[in-house]
């Protein structure tokens, strides 16, 4: 069986080392694990439960819960804004999590990295994440688990994808997403 895994990337900016980290993800998936690194996060309107009704939800938002509903699992890279996560990530947590009690992610297996400037790679960013997907409905991995700290240092001159370190981490974290997806 193929897990394909939806990979939504908090940070906008191009160049971003968690833009970077998602490449490095998609560049090491283990066999039987596809990653498929979503665009267009930044179309998205604001949730609007006045929008979200048949007929007029927006086509941004429509394509976000089409690539989830063809996803086996998903896969949240949260860079850290002050000490929580982007709006823009939870904005797409809000979208996917409606209609109520049956969303695009509920059930769906799903884990939170990341990467941040500081000492602890993200770590509140990817807690309040993890609060929101469960929230959501989705059936949160709470072993499956990455912080890298120092991003601005550490990936300076060196790309995610090309650490040997964190090309292992990424791979077993797509293992730990892979072997909870099959059982489903």
């Amino acid at each position: 069986m193929t897990t394909t895994v939806l990979t939504l990337v908090g940070s906008l900016r191009d160049g971003s080392t968690n833009r970077q980290l998602a490449e490095a993800t998609a560049l090491n998936a283990p066999d039987g694990v596809t990653v498929k690194v979503y665009s267009g996060l930044e179309n998205i309107p604001f949730y609007n439960e006045d929008t979200d009704v048949e007929g007029q939800v927006p086509e941004a938002a429509r394509e976000l819960r089409a690539a989830a509903a063809e996803a086996d699992a998903l896969l949240l890279i949260s860079p850290e804004y002050n000490g929580t996560m982007p709006a823009v990530l939870k904005n797409a947590i809000d979208w996917l999590s409606r209609p109520f009690g049956n969303g695009a992610a509920k059930d769906m297996p799903s884990a939170v990295i990341g990467t941040a400037f500081g000492q602890y790679g993200g770590v509140w960013a990817q807690d309040e994440a993890r609060k929101a997907l469960s929230i959501a409905g989705a059936n949160v991995l709470e072993d499956v688990k990455l912080s890298i700290p120092n991003s601005v240092v550490r990936f300076a001159e060196l790309h995610p994808k090309d650490d040997a370190e964190v090309a292992a981490q990424v791979t077993a974290v797509l293992e730990g997403i892979h072997a909870v997806a099959a059982k489903n």
